[in-house]
């Protein structure tokens, strides 16, 4: 179900302290959350977050008032995520062993979906295509789909962030993806921080990605904006102003890290 090398980075266990440094919250985490709280529709209400990792959002939907239920194909996170709900008392929040490319055993009419990660470690646009195709059918009519895609130029402005365009693993990870977006990572054992097997989108490609799969009303927002190039904690305020400002900005919308497609399944009349 899981490509071998996408199951090896996730069995690292970096999944959960990933969006947190010192126990301060990174901008992906913080500007995500700000996002859904924006455009998912009030709680209560029932979610479906789609390859939902250790339940790192789902937690804070749930605290909000919304059912969550994670589906996600790594059995260590689907764990991670039953023990958080034990230990937390957190009764609304489930999770099982699942695949975004078929929800045939999901009850239908979800007030929201949520593909916070499958589209990028789907390198196939089939794939893609399926995994979007099954959100919109399994969300009620008139509810919202969302996205996540990791830009196509993410590698090569984190590369100059961390000033290693020059590593002799690193440039050709680069190149690679700015010619196909096919993004692999020879060595994900010894250098995790390469990330692993994935797909980096044109923004617009994600947005026809979504209206080929139905989805209506769709729209894009940079996540972390240019900010997440020089995330620094002591100047966090400045950073969320400089990633609000630009969020629909076309043309910087590749300077983001994750772009956020938002898209609704059309209502009967």
């Amino acid at each position: 179900m899981v490509d071998p090398d996408i199951a090896a980075h996730y069995e690292l266990g970096l999944e959960s302290s990933r969006l947190f440094v010192d126990g301060r919250p990174r901008l992906e985490y913080v500007r995500t959350l700000e996002l859904l709280d924006r455009h998912l529709p009030p709680p209560p209400g029932r979610i479906l977050d789609v390859g939902g990792g250790t339940g790192i959002y789902a937690v804070p939907l749930v605290e909000r008032g919304f059912e969550v239920h994670v589906i996600e194909p790594v059995e260590r996170h689907v764990e991670q995520v039953a023990e958080i709900a034990r230990s937390q008392n957190l009764r609304g929040l489930t999770s099982e062993l699942g695949d975004a490319r078929d929800l045939s055993g999901v009850s239908e009419g979800a007030d929201a979906v949520l593909l916070l990660g499958p589209l990028y470690h789907l390198t196939e646009a089939s794939d893609r295509a399926t995994a979007l195709a099954e959100a919109r059918r399994i969300v009620r009519p008139g509810g919202v789909v969302v996205a996540v895609g990791i830009s196509r130029f993410a590698s090569l402005i984190d590369g100059l962030k961390r000033r290693n365009l020059d590593d002799a693993v690193f440039r050709p990870i680069v190149e690679r993806d700015l010619a196909s977006g096919q993004h692999r990572n020879p060595d994900v054992q010894t250098r995790p921080e390469f990330f692993t097997t994935a797909y980096f989108h044109h923004p617009e490609e994600l947005r026809d990605e979504a209206l080929h799969a139905g989805l209506v009303d769709v729209r894009l927002l940079a996540v972390e904006g240019p900010s997440w190039i020089v995330e620094d904690p002591t100047d966090f305020d400045n950073q969320l102003f400089a990633a609000r400002a630009v969020e629909s900005e076309s043309a910087l919308m590749g300077a983001t890290s994750h772009v956020m497609m938002i898209g609704n399944r059309d209502a009967p009349d």
